[in-house]
């Protein structure tokens, strides 16, 4: 059968009401249960979740009753989910799940990602698996002679649980009521599905936060639901009106992170995962391999190195880093589009685990955020900065001549190429030792994405300028 339907990196997106559509949500539906019949039988229990996005709900319960009707024991969601913690719900009950998600894509986006029970991202194999079973949709029938009751509940307690086993909250706690300190956390909900979850962590384990955005919209605000410096204007000029706030935020679904320090400067996802390894290390005795992917910064190999700790290296997305840690003892694994998870945690990226993790990192090091950008810096030795062209093309034919012509390069804007990476794309590695250049395709378009990182604004441009 031939649809539209592909699996990207992190499950199928499409627009709601065109190819995000019931007949489609069907058929991908009974792929999956046809994956899970295959693999698990049909006492396998599905979970289902879903973000605040449009139509998420009423499509999460579709599914829901096609796969009764097919002869699982199916829960649902009670209420908006975040993708973590219903990624942690299926480790925590050997369950399979789906999530209604487009995580930080525009509005008008839907999609489902597939969790399997080891609570990470569906690998390659996995999805190839369904978009097979897609294939033959016509030739899938499901002969159940019973249709279980789909039952709904929360599941926030198991997840709240789990947290404060990782999380000193007693040292956030501490930190952030110190008489002398008028250090404040504001959250900036961006009416995503962490509302309700990040600020009731804290609530409960007493510890105030100022908040903004903390309803859900399905238009976010009309804005973008991902916790870029672009979108998070509002938390940054309220931070910038404080003497010592710490500006936190989640995208859609809550698997990204966003951290505003307290000269209301966006900090990018490369440092956190830089600082937190050390805090991981240093305070709470941490050990293990750091796993990035090939577009992350050079710095976390400088940090690693200065920590003796070991480097995996992924192809990006982050269903490799999560494979990665299924895999190997790792401390913190990470990618530069803003998603991390750590060791005893599970192999999915964790925005809210991120913020907090940031909040506890602070109260153990006893110093502001810009503070420890600045140490991060002297161990590094520069600042790194990182940019990202994607170049959209008429077809995957012009994709593949552009790729075959840039996979050939031995001189790029003046810099000689000292080595060549092509375990995703091609990346070269330029011979000032502080620049690199990715050169990928998309997985789900004729898109281009060309990565830059370097030490200086005048080389990024250089580079920009040499691939214009």
């Amino acid at each position: 059968m031939d649809t539209n339907i592909k699996f990207g990196t992190d499950g199928w997106r499409a627009i709601v009401g065109k190819d995000f559509n019931r007949e489609n949500v069907e058929i991908v539906t009974k792929a999956v249960a046809q994956y899970i019949l295959e693999q698990d039988g049909i006492n396998k229990q599905i979970i289902i979740g879903y973000d605040p996005r449009n139509m998420a709900k009423e499509f999460a319960h579709y599914s829901a009753e096609i796969l009764s009707q097919a002869g699982f024991n199916v829960t649902v969601s009670q209420e908006v989910v975040p993708t973590p913690v219903l990624a942690f719900n299926a480790k925590y009950r050997n369950a399979d799940a789906l999530m209604f998600t487009a995580s930080h894509n525009p509005p008008e986006y839907l999609g489902i990602k597939y969790i399997p029970d080891y609570a990470g991202p569906a690998t390659t194999k996995i999805t190839n698996a369904i978009m097979e079973n897609i294939k033959n949709i016509d030739s899938i029938v499901f002969k159940s002679l019973q249709k279980p009751e789909i039952k709904y509940e929360s599941f926030k307690e198991p997840y709240f649980k789990h947290i404060e086993s990782i999380i000193n909250f007693e040292k956030i706690k501490e930190y952030f009521t110190r008489e002398d300190d008028d250090g404040e956390i504001v959250y900036d909900g961006l009416y995503s599905a962490s509302i309700g979850y990040f600020d009731e962590l804290l609530k409960r384990n007493g510890i105030s936060c100022e908040t903004l955005h903390m309803h859900h919209d399905p238009n976010f605000g009309g804005g973008m639901p991902e916790p870029k410096a672009k979108y998070l204007c509002e938390l940054i000029d309220l931070i910038s009106h404080r003497t010592n706030a710490i500006g936190l935020s989640n995208d859609g679904d809550g698997d990204r992170f966003g951290v505003i320090n307290e000269k209301a400067e966006f900090v990018t996802p490369n440092e956190i995962i830089a600082l937190l390894l050390g805090h991981l290390i240093n305070n709470k005795n941490y050990s293990g391999w750091l796993v990035k992917t090939v577009g992350a910064s050079r710095m976390l190999d400088i940090i690693a190195d200065y920590y003796n700790v070991e480097v995996i290296e992924t192809p990006v997305g982050f269903k490799w880093v999560g494979a990665a840690m299924r895999e190997y003892d790792v401390i913190i694994g990470g990618e530069e589009s803003g998603g991390l998870s750590i060791k005893g945690h599970i192999p999915e990226k964790d925005g809210i685990l991120a913020d907090l993790l940031v909040l506890e990192m602070l109260a153990y090091e006893n110093k502001s955020l810009w503070e420890l950008q600045e140490d991060l810096r002297q161990i590094a030795g520069c600042t790194f900065i990182n940019e990202r062209v994607d170049i959209k093309l008429l077809d995957n034919k012009q994709l593949e001549i552009l790729m075959n012509k840039y996979s050939e390069l031995d001189k790029i804007a003046g810099f000689a190429v000292k080595d060549k990476d092509d375990k995703d794309g091609v990346k070269y590695y330029l011979d000032d030792d502080r620049t690199w250049v990715l050169i990928r395709p998309s997985g789900t378009e004729p898109l281009l994405r060309i990565y830059f990182e370097s030490d200086s604004r005048e080389k990024i441009e250089k580079l920009k300028e040499f691939f214009k």
